[in-house]
């Protein structure tokens, strides 16, 4: 593993910076310089604006091919870019379900007309995608789905019932992809199908709901028969074959809990405004500025950990269910760098400030994209080979 950037990508990343420096700045001055979270109704719309400026200027897919809006950067380079996303200090991406939990699953699993249509809308921030994974009784066990899909030849399409929930800034978006029982007869990871579902279909409801920091990015969808034809999207709305969607949901949840959804750069961003904080406010305990090496040594580890698994893919060894492992050390770390700077600012921490509400977010990290006692259990069974409890 070479850690030495080349010239070309140098220039890539000078090129970056440069971008994001001049473009952000026009972006708060559009905002008056207030920012708000994405998960609010009013935020989305903002960061949305965000999203457009990032595609019209090239940057939004840098890792896609041009025909579908990318510049079609290499897998170091788009870690290049997301290094000086977070050093910049750009907001969360909106799009992230759509851009790196959906999009590579259709670059793997869809037809050239689905592939066609949905990434560059996509991309461009016209279609809005959500996850339609868990439901009341299927979370992290999501083979126990219960939400059914039931073939109409007549009408030429699918008739869905069922629930989804927790569907993060699913109140704000277009389209939902998730997972439906199409044979009535099957059990667990059997006879489901990976479907991609317009939000705007008769028979569905959408309904949001607050989270514990006050922000309502989450929703429940409701399927209360609602027709989705053959035709909704080109190349239909099947993403791999009837029947097969557990199979093709497995590429998805590998890019959830791996390196696409989380990448490096994100940690030590935090890390580095982290080892800041103890600098400004952190005086001279000893006990507090080990904890600040610490969560800055483990983010710089899971930065060259991230090298050495691209990497293997580039060497055609892909991460597999060691994309678990992956999950495990950035849910942990992310919660450890946050808990640090709030002991920091001790009394001090507001409760709506940037590190409170980075901190209530991390708390999720270890339950969400399946939760880490899971992930144990996959590592135990599939990375390490233990048996079966």
């Amino acid at each position: 593993m070479d850690l030495t950037w080349s010239d070309d990508e140098e220039a890539f990343r000078a090129e970056a910076r440069a971008w994001l420096q001049e473009n952000l700045a026009a972006w708060r001055d559009r905002h008056d310089g207030r920012i708000l979270s994405g998960d609010t109704a009013e935020g989305f719309a903002q960061h949305l604006d965000w999203e457009r400026t990032l595609f019209d200027g090239g940057w939004a897919v840098v890792s896609w091919p041009e025909a579908h809006g990318g510049r079609a950067a290499s897998r170091w380079e788009w870690l290049i870019f997301e290094e000086e996303y977070y050093r910049a200090g750009a907001p969360p991406r909106i799009t992230q379900n759509g851009i790196f939990l959906l999009a590579p699953t259709v670059f793997e699993y869809g037809t050239a007309a689905q592939q066609d249509h949905i990434l560059r809308r996509m991309a461009r921030g016209d279609d809005l995608w959500c996850q339609g994974w868990s439901e009341p009784d299927a979370g992290s066990d999501l083979a126990s789905l219960s939400s059914r899909a039931r073939r109409d030849d007549e009408r030429g399409g699918w008739v869905l019932d069922g629930q989804k929930t927790w569907t993060t800034r699913g109140a704000f978006c277009t389209h939902l992809f998730g997972l439906f029982r199409t044979d009535p007869d099957s059990e667990r990871h059997r006879g489901l199908t990976y479907l991609l579902v317009p939000l705007d279909l008769d028979g569905i409801t959408v309904r949001g709901f607050g989270r514990l920091d006050g922000d309502e990015g989450f929703a429940e969808v409701f399927l209360d028969g609602a027709f989705l034809p053959d035709d909704a999207l080109p190349g239909g709305p099947v993403l791999g074959e009837v029947g097969a969607g557990w199979s093709v949901a497995m590429a998805t949840t590998s890019s959830e809990r791996g390196l696409t959804l989380r990448s490096p750069g994100r940690f030590t961003a935090t890390a580095d405004r982290l080892a800041d904080l103890y600098r400004e406010r952190g005086g001279r305990d000893p006990a507090l500025r080990d904890r600040v090496v610490q969560a800055w040594m483990h983010a710089e580890a899971y930065r060259l950990q991230t090298l050495q698994t691209v990497t293997a893919d580039a060497d055609g060894h892909p991460a597999g269910a060691r994309s678990s492992l992956v999950k495990l050390w950035w849910s942990e770390l992310d919660v450890a760098l946050h808990e640090t700077a709030l002991d920091i600012l001790g009394p001090d921490a507001e409760l709506d400030g940037p590190w409170t509400k980075g901190w209530q977010f991390a708390l999720s990290g270890p339950i969400y994209a399946g939760t880490n006692e899971i992930q144990r259990n996959i590592a135990a069974e599939r990375v390490l080979g233990l048996p079966r409890k």
